[in-house]
Order: structure tokens, then sequence, then C-alpha cells
């Protein structure tokens, strides 16, 4: 990877020198996507091209620019280039985002929330 491409995977802080996610969890979507590009399923380019994309996008809809903003604009991008790169579609995406609400909103407080085996 040329300097560039570093740049796109860096961790990311606000102008103001702030985290660019509410919570740590959030900066898992770098992580995923620092490690398919890693693998291979696509470039550090097609990822900052594509993140770049949704951020515009945001901007252009008059979203709040921040941390919830810039986290909802990376996992948009991710699950673009994962759909898009993959047999992974968006539909059985959003059908694991439904099997995981189910599964929260069905477990107890303070237990681990786990999926039923398939």
């Amino acid at each position: 990877m040329n300097s560039t491409d570093d740049d796109a995977l860096r961790p990311l802080a606000a102008a103001d020198g702030e985290p660019a996610f509410d919570e740590p969890w959030q900066a898992q979507v770098l992580a995923v996507a620092d490690s398919l590009v890693q693998n291979g399923l696509f470039s550090a380019g097609a990822w900052s091209a594509a993140l770049g994309a949704e951020l515009k996008k945001a901007d252009e809809e008059g979203a709040v620019d921040n941390q919830e903003t810039y986290y909802r604009c990376a996992l948009s991008a991710l699950e673009t280039l994962v759909a898009k790169n993959s047999e992974i579609d968006r539909k059985a995406m959003q059908g694991k985002r439904d099997d995981w609400e189910q599964a929260y909103l069905s477990t107890p407080h303070g237990q681990p929330v786990e999926l039923p085996a398939e």
C-alpha cells in the first residue's frame, strides 16, 4: 500500500481532536474494513471512496456532523462494499441484524446476548 492507502485506514479524530466515535465499539467498523482490505475483499482506495461518498451524501441530506453520523456512514460504506464484493447481500445482512435485535430484546437485563444456534 502507498501512503494514501495507509491514511484511508488510520484511526480518525474529529477536527477538534476528540475521538471520531462516541463509543469504542463503534470503531470496530474501521477494524473490520481494515481486515477486509488486508484480506483482499476490496482495496483501501475503494473503502476511502465508499466512505467519502457516504459522508458527502449525509452532508447533502443535512445530517449533523458528529460521531454518530460518522459511524453510520462508515457502517453503510462497509455494508455496501461487502454486498458488492462478496456473496453476502443486503438481505442477508438485514436478516442477521434482525436476529441480533430479537436476541437482544429477548435477553434478560444483565445477561449476555447470544444468537440461537442455526
